[in-house]
């Protein structure tokens, strides 16, 4: 048994991603690999911002959190002071939780004090693939040994908010597990 959903256009999807705000987000980004630095802040950055809400939130304020955030290049983040702060919990087109908002920032400044950069730490918790993909929802988890390792190294470097679930979404959004369900029409990586 499988929970694939079959789309308007005839493809077999994971349940999550066959609705309209998804669609292009589950087929051409979600558990895709995904390096570099910059680009790996900025979805270990939007999975924070998404604790406690649902990711179409986040989703659909992704541009403007682009915006706000410089882009999310690492280096403008670190230096940002108190003004940058309240230009932030100003901003209307982002999740305005202060906790998180100086996490991001927080998280910025221990990713510049990393000697191998964040996509190398990040990546040295993937685990080995899978032989098969999952054959249901019910077999996808939450958390894993990984992830648990992951979020203990990095709250021990000083980031804040991405405990174990937080990284294994992340780890899950950037190709580092493949959690699209066996018959899911994206193609394995």
């Amino acid at each position: 048994m499988t929970d694939l959903v079959i789309g308007a256009d005839g493809k077999a999807r994971c349940p999550w991603g066959s609705s309209t705000d998804y669609l292009a987000y589950h087929d051409t980004e979600w558990g895709q690999p995904l390096h570099g630095d910059d680009h790996l802040f900025e979805r270990m950055t939007l999975e924070a911002f998404q604790s406690g809400l649902s990711w179409l939130t986040i989703l659909r304020k992704r541009e403007n959190f682009r915006a706000a955030f410089d882009h999310f290049k690492i280096k403008k983040i670190a230096a940002y002071d108190a003004g940058d702060v309240a230009r932030l919990m100003a901003d209307v087109g982002i999740v305005r939780n202060r906790q998180k908002v100086d996490a991001a920032i927080a998280n910025a400044r221990a990713a510049l004090e990393l000697s191998g950069g964040l996509s190398k730490l990040l990546w040295s918790y993937a685990p080995p693939p899978r032989p098969h993909r999952p054959r249901g929802s019910a077999q996808v988890p939450a958390i894993t040994p990984e992830s648990t390792a992951m979020a203990k190294d990095l709250k021990k470097r000083g980031f804040r908010f991405v405990g174990p679930t937080t990284a294994y979404a992340l780890m899950q959004a950037t190709g580092m597990v493949d959690d699209h369900l066996a018959g899911c029409h994206v193609p394995p990586h």
